[in-house]
């Protein structure tokens, strides 16, 4: 009997995996060591899953680009190119068409020939801002009148005058006779309608409620605005003589100077909201009262200490003398709303008045708004080391601006160099403007509340051109300055030609005088067709909608037409067109 002995079990062995521990190979084998089973791990069992999957993926998406191309015969991607651009198509000026005369060949080739050749033709009035009087189209509901359109009851008639307000106008027609319109002066009647006739009126202003004319003579007459009181007021006395009669048919004043010496006599009439000023012959300056409502109370007058309390006795409106300027030879006079302006022959300004907004010139002080005695304005001081000795020519004011027209003479100094000496005696014309310019009426190109020292006005300012009939560089001066309450219109002095005629050449042709616009615009007074205020002087487009047919490209602005010979209605007229600007309206009329 064989002697046994009792072994283990034999265990399977265990490999760990030097990289981890974690990882573990289990290898179990039988008896026979015929079959191994090899247990793996789970994050290699999903990497091959993951790899067999994009495999299929690629495959498939091999086969569909394959199926595709196929079906494309061949192309699976169109040829790129880039698009040609397309040929711009070239637009030729169209012929112009053949003149039929040599008049009707310079208004084709000039629109401002064609303005002048219209202003000779068509006389009347065209106006354009605020109609809220019915002031500017009496025959139109419109409540603004945004381009210039005539007033059709002015249609071939010349006036001596024209002023506008908001709700009331007046006019001289050519025979001096005053007409008004307006709902200020009537709600019944559209049409202007003569009232002061048979005084042979030549100048208007209008204060708050009244007008102010003046006439050949030398009186001045304080006419009503409202029809109303013309027809209820009192009423002076009719007088007449052997071949001149004169209607009183309405009521009106008269303002007269009782110091007024032998021969003497008013010539110049500038009024505000509540004061007239009334130059003399002589160069005396007198003042008055102009509104029936308020005494002037901010020193317009020039008479220190006048006031409706202290006022010596009898008319309310009597004329006063300003005794200050006595010796001044006044040549020229301006009034805003409450101030007031005089210079003399010798180019000197006197201001007085309110001074809210620096409208006199002088620096603002709130403890006196207003200065109540004519004060020098100092222009030299503008111009202190410039070596030019300036010379006031105009005075202008509006609402609460003022504006100065100034010829700089150039002067020869110590230490001029041989380069300045060739400048001695040239003279530059330069347009100042103070106040109040927050809408832009000052033209300086800024927007400014208050301006106490006058500033130079770029755009009206050392201006030249050449002169061929002088053969010689002149400077551009202002011709006409018209300011309303907040906006203004300047008439450049610019050499003018109005000489073409069947005698000259078919491509003779005529213009006019630059005209240019700037400030406010609320009631699109300035013409532009706009809203929008404007800082500095602009052009706008001719009054006539025939005069803006023009070339192509061509360059066509409004231009004004200066003073000429022209025959109206089978009749020789020194005929010019004129600008007014009144409150947030404007006005061209045909003047004689």
């Amino acid at each position: 009997m064989l002697t046994t002995r009792c072994l283990p079990r034999a265990r399977p062995r265990i490999y760990k995996n030097p990289r981890t521990s974690s990882m573990r190979t289990f290898t179990t084998r039988t008896r026979n060591n015929s079959n191994t089973r090899i247990a793996i791990h789970p994050y290699a069992h999903r990497r091959q899953r993951h790899f067999v999957r994009s495999i299929v993926a690629v495959t498939t998406l091999g086969a569909l680009a394959t199926v595709l191309q196929w079906a494309s015969g061949g192309n699976l991607y169109r040829d790129a190119h880039a698009e040609a651009p397309e040929e711009p198509e070239i637009e030729f000026e169209k012929a112009r068409r053949k003149a039929t005369s040599k008049e009707d060949n310079r208004a084709l080739i000039s629109s401002q020939h064609l303005q002048v050749k219209k202003s000779w033709e068509n006389p009347g009035v065209y106006a354009w801002g605020s109609n809220a009087g019915k002031v500017v189209a009496p025959d139109s509901d419109e409540a603004f009148i945004k381009t210039p359109r005539r007033i059709p009851f002015f249609d071939g008639k010349l006036l001596r005058d024209i002023k506008l307000d908001k709700t009331f106008a007046a006019a001289i027609d050519e025979k001096g006779d005053l007409l008004q319109w307006g709902t200020g002066f009537s709600k019944d009647t559209a049409q202007p309608t003569k009232t002061l006739r048979g005084k042979s009126l030549t100048s208007i202003n209008l204060s708050r409620d009244r007008i102010l004319a003046l006439s050949s003579n030398g009186t001045v007459y304080s006419i009503p605005a409202s029809q109303e009181e013309q027809e209820t007021g009192p009423k002076p006395s009719s007088s007449s003589w052997a071949f001149w009669t004169s209607s009183n048919d309405i009521s009106y004043r008269t303002l007269t100077p009782p110091t007024l010496s032998r021969g003497e006599r008013i010539t110049s009439v500038a009024t505000g909201l509540e004061h007239t000023l009334l130059l003399s012959s002589a160069g005396r300056l007198f003042t008055a009262a102009s509104a029936s409502v308020d005494f002037p109370a901010r020193g317009q007058l020039g008479i220190p200490g006048l006031t409706w309390q202290t006022r010596p006795p009898g008319a309310y409106d009597q004329c006063h003398e300003v005794i200050t300027l006595r010796g001044f030879s006044i040549a020229q006079i301006a009034a805003g709303d409450y101030h007031s302006l005089a210079a003399d022959r010798e180019g000197r300004v006197f201001a007085f008045g309110d001074n809210s907004y620096g409208q006199l010139g002088f620096d603002f002080s709130a403890d006196s708004t207003f200065v109540d005695a004519p004060s020098l304005l100092p222009i030299q001081k503008l111009y202190a080391g410039t070596s030019q000795v300036p010379s006031v020519k105009g005075v202008f004011a509006g609402g609460s601006s003022s504006f100065f027209t100034v010829d700089a003479t150039k002067m020869a100094s110590p230490d001029s160099s041989e380069l300045d000496l060739k400048t001695v005696g040239k003279v530059t014309a330069d347009t100042l403007a103070c106040g109040h310019g927050i809408w832009g009426q000052l033209g300086t190109g800024r927007w400014t509340h208050v301006q106490t020292s006058p500033t130079k006005i770029p755009s009206l300012s050392g201006l030249f051109e050449y002169d061929e009939k002088t053969n010689s560089v002149v400077p551009i001066r202002l011709s006409r300055f018209s300011v309303g309450a907040n906006h203004a219109a300047a008439v450049m002095d610019n050499v003018t030609h109005l000489a073409a005629s069947k005698w000259s050449s078919e491509n003779d042709t005529n213009w006019g005088a630059d005209i240019l616009f700037f400030g406010n615009n609320e009631y699109y007074q300035l013409g532009t067709g706009k809203r929008n205020n404007v800082a500095q002087p602009v052009y706008i487009q001719p009054l006539d909608a025939g005069a803006e047919k023009k070339l192509k490209g061509e360059q066509h602005r409004f231009q004004i037409t200066p003073k000429n010979k022209v025959n109206v209605g089978g009749r020789t007229v020194q005929l010019e067109q004129r600008v007014e600007c009144g409150r947030g309206c404007t006005a061209v009329y045909s003047g004689v």
